[in-house]
């Protein structure tokens, strides 16, 4: 089986574990057919002990993230969204999830350094589709500071962890994605 995994999990886990929790940002997880892949990024471990936890985390077969329960669970918060997307399989998953999402009206953000393929030209391809069908292409050090908007919000300091933690990891992600 070929490695599906992110660039550098510990830059997504740094995303959506400590940004989520800081920010109080719901967390939705998807993972392809488990039985057979296995689970996307186990170093998550979503919703275990210690690991992140989830509004839904559900097993699916489709290439869209949005499932029933996904969509249960975006219906149950009530408004659009601004969705932030990282994922696995850009030119699959990552795409379907965006353009269902646009096509519902919401706001949607790829995380460029928190997507990936097995086979990494897909990548760029997959992102200027994406940034032409109005989705937001951003890093994580950006999409972090557009969260925030001002440094003196209460969680700024816990925040600016987070991207100094992440800095090596996320220039190191970038630097993949330049070469291509």
């Amino acid at each position: 089986m070929a490695q599906r995994r992110i660039n550098n999990p510990a830059l997504l886990y740094a995303i959506l574990d400590k940004l989520g929790q800081i920010l109080h940002i719901p967390v939705f997880a998807t993972t392809q057919n488990k039985a057979r892949l296995g689970e996307t990024v186990p170093e998550l471990m979503l919703d275990a002990p210690g690991g992140i936890r989830t509004v839904i985390h559900a097993d699916k077969t489709v290439f869209s993230m949005l499932t029933p329960e996904v969509r249960a669970g975006i219906a149950s918060l009530n408004s659009r969204l601004s969705c932030v997307i990282v994922g696995i399989e850009t030119h699959i998953c990552v795409t379907q999830t965006a353009l269902d999402l646009l096509s519902e009206g919401h706001n949607v953000y790829v995380i460029a350094d928190g997507v990936s393929s097995v086979n990494k030209e897909e990548v760029p391809v997959a992102l200027a589709r994406l940034r032409q069908a109005g989705a937001q292409v951003v890093t994580s050090e950006s999409w972090m500071y557009e969260v925030m908007g001002d440094a003196k919000i209460a969680e700024f300091k816990e925040i600016i962890k987070v991207v100094k933690e992440s800095a090596e990891s996320t220039k190191e992600a970038l630097q993949s994605l330049c070469k291509i």
